[in-house]
């Protein structure tokens, strides 16, 4: 009979998380100054940019053109390249990798409950916890410029995101392991917790809008039977069949077929109930636009629809600073990544790759999805947001990392969340003259964008 391997309790571990504040000084993550050496930032986007498909690369650069929050979303690389910069403790979780304000929201769990989480999974990538802290932060100063708060209100708002994520943490440091696993975030937080009752009213709304995102909704506003034949709508260039169609539902054909096949066999089940109908090219996002995706129209009925949605995978941003990741096919990086991190996965995510050796990932396009729009937003809707978001990251890193040693690192007091504050400040500014760099690419012609591109600024 083996020897019982000895376990650290949980004081002990955060006891070694407190130790570690003596070789990295919580106030340490208060530090940016961006060094000489740094890269030219329109390289670093140029490069990140190979691969894409070129016809769609205006598109993405007139999004990053929008304001410097757009610019942020789309340069995920940038920070990447500068917090590798950055003090670490040396603990890691499973990254989102592309952690901002954009990437929270609502979506159906099984059960058909509506959750709220991060809800985009392309970087992710294990790496140190203190990257995405800081990019949220940072993502909450440049969002609250767009919201037209003053300075100190954005700092604040950082200071918001890393003690809701510090508190947060200390509470998960003190579950059983499984009690973290299954803890989830109800999409009704944000109404019970609303600060006022217009801000209740709103959200209940928000969350009345993202119960409607059903296969059976999308199925009138996004297709129309022609001759016959049940067609995705075109809405060029968003959404729309290529000129050469034929091949183009060969290869999508080809790839849901492989896709199929990493379904567990219950759900395969499911799926072949379904029969292939339309395809088409989707341009999503920001720092996803220019790559592969598209969306599959699937029935079992008449009235029995099924939207898929696919999207390229490919290397994570983090690779270069935090390690190859184990899996060969990104868009299996992808998939698990995501089921770490969420409470709850969409029963269709699986992945494949095709004959080209691009990987791909599907899920359910838009079930229950609660996008979050903080231009709508009150300064106290925004900051109960902020608080939620700041949760819902140490709940996803809680399941994957060490929540005790975090915990004792970042202690009880406010060292912490205010070098946080010092830092998305810091780096906002950056953000910013990276940008002001972007807008003259683009009039300089360096960056290339379609005629009609008027970039902002």
């Amino acid at each position: 009979m083996q020897p019982q391997p000895k376990v650290a309790s949980t004081k002990e571990r955060i006891e070694a998380g407190k130790v570690l504040r003596e070789k990295v000084p919580r106030s340490s993550h208060g530090e940016w100054a961006a060094p000489k050496n740094r890269p030219d930032p329109i390289a670093q986007i140029l490069q990140s940019d190979r691969g894409r498909v070129p016809e769609l690369l205006p598109i993405r650069y007139e999004r990053m053109s929008q304001s410097p929050f757009a610019f942020f979303r789309g340069a995920a690389n940038l920070m990447a390249a500068d917090l590798a910069k950055t003090p670490t403790t040396g603990i890691r979780v499973q990254a989102c990798g592309d952690c901002h304000l954009a990437n929270f929201g609502g979506f159906a769990s099984p059960e058909r409950t509506l959750l709220f989480d991060i809800n985009d999974f392309d970087e992710t990538l294990p790496a140190p916890w203190e990257w995405d802290v800081k990019r949220l932060a940072t993502s909450a100063v440049l969002a609250g410029k767009e919201l037209g708060a003053s300075k100190e209100l954005c700092a604040d708002a950082a200071q918001i995101v890393a003690q809701s994520y510090r508190t947060h943490m200390h509470a998960f440091a003190r579950m059983r392991a499984m009690e973290t696993w299954y803890s989830h975030i109800e999409a009704s937080v944000l109404i019970k917790q609303a600060p006022t009752q217009g801000a209740a009213k709103y959200w209940k709304a928000e969350e009345q809008r993202a119960r409607l995102q059903t296969a059976g909704h999308l199925l009138k506003k996004m297709t129309e039977v022609a001759k016959g034949w049940r067609r995705i709508v075109d809405n060029y260039p968003l959404v729309f069949h290529p000129r050469k169609y034929a091949s183009f539902e060969r290869e999508v054909r080809d790839i849901f077929d492989r896709y199929r096949l990493t379904l567990p066999v219950e759900r395969r089940v499911v799926l072949d109930r379904y029969h292939f109908v339309d395809a088409a090219i989707k341009v999503v996002g920001v720092g996803s636009a220019g790559t592969r995706c598209g969306l599959v129209l699937l029935m079992a009925g008449e009235d029995d629809p099924l939207f898929l949605q696919f999207k390229e995978a490919q290397a994570s941003v983090l690779e270069p600073y935090a390690g190859k990741s184990r899996y060969e096919n990104h868009a299996e990086r992808v998939a698990t990544g995501q089921r770490m991190l969420q409470a709850a996965s969409d029963v269709f995510l699986g992945w494949t790759r095709d004959r080209q050796e691009r990987d791909f990932y599907f899920r359910q396009l838009r079930d229950m999805k609660m996008t979050i729009d903080i231009t709508s937003m009150s300064v106290k809707d925004w900051q109960e947001f902020l608080r939620v978001c700041g949760w819902a990251l140490a709940r996803g890193h809680a399941r994957t990392g060490d929540s005790a040693k975090i915990s004792g690192y970042t202690g009880k007091g406010e060292i912490f969340d205010e070098a946080i504050r010092e830092f998305a400040l810091e780096y906002a500014a950056q953000v910013r003259r990276d940008y002001k760099e972007f807008l003259q690419a683009l009039r300089d012609g360096r960056i290339k964008t379609s005629k009609k591109s008027k970039p902002s600024g």
